[in-house]
């Protein structure tokens, strides 16, 4: 990667020389996040997070009816999130942003409030979004963002929150989901669209292609910088062996999101035949249809922890489980036993016991069958380098030094 003066001083060169933005592209650029657990509110309540987020999820129909924005259960703080600190504005004020692949808006305003500077513009037009888990309402500006050293966009679009339930200790989120989740987002041009951050560094000829690139690392601590976003490609030396790649499914509504086919087997039985889901970094747990999560538990032999909401094993079970596998074409992605639970030293932020072992493989709450069977959230995605891919319409995974590791 270039150093931001590097990729700046090209970029105008370029821009001196020639009049096609196609011909002034740069090299990916890459964004450090931190995973950070939210204690705010007490105790965490991981599974009532993730499922509401699975029904607001679930609920979009890809049209301009807002019929996302039916959450049917309690709205709850942002368990466990992976931050990104973003700029935004002329001076730069920083926002500690969420960073979500299941979403497209990018907002501010939760907890540190907007400062308007020099390239701050009202649109004003009335903002919405409803993620089930939590929402934000407020205006749409356009502003200068900043990510990393000093590398800016131009005129993006910002919701700068006016009210917001849901994200106590963090200021909003960065979406980089697919375009079409932010349809319907602005209250009055419920047809309009709003070009993402992804977007936005592709048009005005920052990056090549629009490819986002993901590296979580398990940790075993409250918070940390563990992870990285590289836009515009990939970061090789956070993966082994070879990216491959898998189109995205046409099934609704898992089409809307990063949504992909797979199936999962738990040892040599096949628990979910193969079907629509989501790769999804906003979502913490592994969350299975009722049907294939049913099957899990029977066959680990856990036990409903009431306190928690996670499954729960002995540290006899625990040794005896067998590899969780997810068939995504001709490719196999294993979670072994240490990848399925979560980590013990943090077992007390879930209300849990030191004597028990929590599984991180849950209930969707919801049957196979009803085009989004799946949710591989950030506990699968912490073992396995991501790829977002628009340009080619795929989602790639590889192997990472940390995918067999036995730190949880």
């Amino acid at each position: 990667m270039f150093p931001a003066a590097s990729l700046l001083t090209t970029l105008l060169l370029a821009l001196s020389i020639a009049a096609s933005p196609v011909e002034v592209r740069n090299s990916p650029v890459t964004l450090p996040i931190a995973r950070r657990l939210n204690t705010s509110g007490g105790t965490i309540n991981l599974l009532q997070h993730d499922q509401s987020r699975a029904a607001a999820l679930k609920n979009f129909k890809g049209d301009s009816t807002l019929s996302r924005r039916t959450g049917s259960i309690t709205v709850t703080n942002d368990a466990v999130s992976y931050i990104a600190d973003v700029g935004v504005g002329s001076p730069a004020t920083t926002y500690y942003l969420i960073v979500d692949t299941g979403s497209s808006n990018t907002w501010v305003g939760a907890d540190t409030k907007y400062v308007k500077t020099s390239t701050s513009v009202d649109t004003g037009e009335p903002v919405a979004v409803d993620y089930g888990s939590g929402s934000f309402s407020g205006t749409e500006y356009t502003d200068t963002v900043t990510l990393g050293d000093g590398l800016t966009i131009t005129a993006q679009s910002i919701g700068v929150a006016a009210t917001s339930t849901g994200f106590t200790g963090v200021d909003g989120i960065i979406g980089i989901g697919p375009l079409i989740l932010t349809e319907g987002t602005l209250t009055d041009e419920p047809d309009t669209t709003i070009p993402t951050v992804t977007d936005n560094l592709y048009s005005q000829g920052i990056i090549s292609e629009i490819v986002v690139g993901i590296s979580f690392e398990p940790t075993t601590t409250e918070s940390d910088a563990n992870g990285e976003l590289t836009f515009g490609g990939v970061d090789a030396t956070k993966y082994t062996g070879t990216l491959a790649y898998t189109p995205l499914t046409t099934t609704e509504p898992a089409s809307y999101y990063w949504g992909i086919n797979e199936s999962i087997t738990y040892g040599t039985t096949t628990i979910l035949a193969e079907t629509a889901g989501i790769v999804d970094t906003g979502t913490t747990l592994i969350l299975l249809a009722s049907n294939a999560y049913d099957e899990y538990k029977s066959a680990t032999g856990a036990t409903l922890d009431e306190s928690t909401g996670l499954l729960r094993i002995t540290t006899t079970q625990y040794s005896e489980l067998k590899d969780l596998n997810f068939v995504v074409g001709s490719n196999t992605y294993t979670l072994t036993a240490n990848a399925q639970i979560w980590p013990r030293s943090l077992n007390a932020y879930i209300g849990g016991s030191t004597n028990y072992v929590y599984l991180v493989v849950n209930d969707l709450g919801t049957p196979s069958g009803e085009g989004l069977d799946f949710i591989n959230g950030y506990t699968f995605l912490e073992r396995f380098y991501s790829v977002f891919d628009t340009t080619n319409s795929q989602v790639g995974f590889a192997t990472t030094a940390y995918t067999d590791a036995t730190t949880n």
